[in-house]
């Protein structure tokens, strides 16, 4: 679809939406973020610049990142085009905010963001312009009440631009967030969505503020209400089990990785996503009616969250 877009203003929003995160997140953790700037030596694979955000070992946080990149290069790699193979070859733009964040204790989820555009510039032809982002929630330990306000968030992010944007996102991200090799969601989902450009630049860009500015409302509560709860060594085995999920998806099937890798961006920036300690375990399955094989039951399954009664309101 050919539509004129702004970089600027979308570059203003992003930087502004990854200073208030982060902010956020340094007042819920009580530990300050640290700040890599980095900018690519103009004439290289690689042009651009960007800001990693990253904490390790906080109070709340193990590991996370919230890191903005704006990256321009001279042909798209296979990762982008290949729902849009006509653009194969052009040169592009990409801008977005990235975050992933690995709390120590088990019973906070993990949880990723992002929102991100992509301009194609062929040559002698108008750009073309789409949006791509979404949010997921990954426990380790399944409360309702939590899956519940995170898809309510979602959905009135996306309220004002359809009714429909919120079960075909949520859908999307369902489908997406799935380890084919181990027929098994990676977590409760949320919303994802791709290639979108419905209206032209002003919806689309619209329609991405308002799912990046609903993110610290959708979590924050969640860490809130978990963060107290007492854990021990069997929490945290497996926790890190459950981890290794999130490593697989990233490395075999996630688009934003395999993007980064394919154009040669920061491998620091990129990797920031992999969580501080994982472990495998050899055909291992939870035993029958503990907390762990209830995740497998009731959560890691497709619901409708947002339309659900909490069975459980004192958790």
């Amino acid at each position: 679809m050919t539509q004129a877009y702004d970089s600027q203003r979308v570059r203003d929003y992003l930087l502004d939406l990854q200073h208030r995160i982060v902010s956020a997140l340094e007042r819920l953790d009580g530990q300050s973020f640290l700040t890599d700037a980095w900018q690519r030596e103009p004439g290289g694979r690689l042009e651009g610049d960007g800001i990693t955000r990253l904490i390790e070992n906080g109070a709340v946080f193990e590991r996370g990142g919230c890191n903005f990149s704006h990256v321009r290069g001279r042909v798209l790699p296979p990762s982008a085009t290949q729902h849009r193979p006509e653009l194969a070859g052009a040169p592009f733009e990409a801008m977005g905010v990235s975050l992933v964040l690995h709390p120590h204790n088990p019973f906070v989820p993990t949880v990723h963001m992002n929102v991100r555009m992509f301009a194609a510039l062929p040559a002698g032809a108008e750009p073309v312009v789409w949006f791509g982002g979404g949010m997921d929630l990954t426990p380790y330990y399944g409360f309702e009440r939590d899956a519940q306000h995170f898809h309510r968030s979602c959905r009135a992010a996306l309220q004002a631009h359809g009714e429909p944007l919120y079960p075909q996102f949520k859908q999307w991200c369902d489908e997406y967030f799935f380890l084919k090799h181990r027929n098994e969601p990676r977590g409760v989902g949320g919303i994802f969505f791709d290639d979108y450009a419905q209206g032209g630049f002003e919806p689309s860009f619209a329609l991405m503020r308002s799912v990046g500015d609903a993110f610290m409302g959708a979590y924050e509560p969640i860490v809130q209400r978990r963060q107290g709860l007492a854990y021990g060594e069997r929490e945290r085995d497996f926790q890190a089990y459950r981890r290794g999920r999130y490593v697989e998806f990233n490395l075999v099937f996630d688009r934003g990785t395999l993007f980064g890798l394919q154009s040669g961006g920061r491998t620091e920036s990129i990797l920031m996503s992999m969580p501080p300690q994982v472990s495998w375990r050899y055909d291992w399955a939870p035993e029958p009616g503990t907390q762990e094989a209830r995740l497998y039951s009731d959560f890691l399954r497709p619901r409708d969250w947002a339309d659900e009664t909490p069975t459980h309101l004192w958790l």
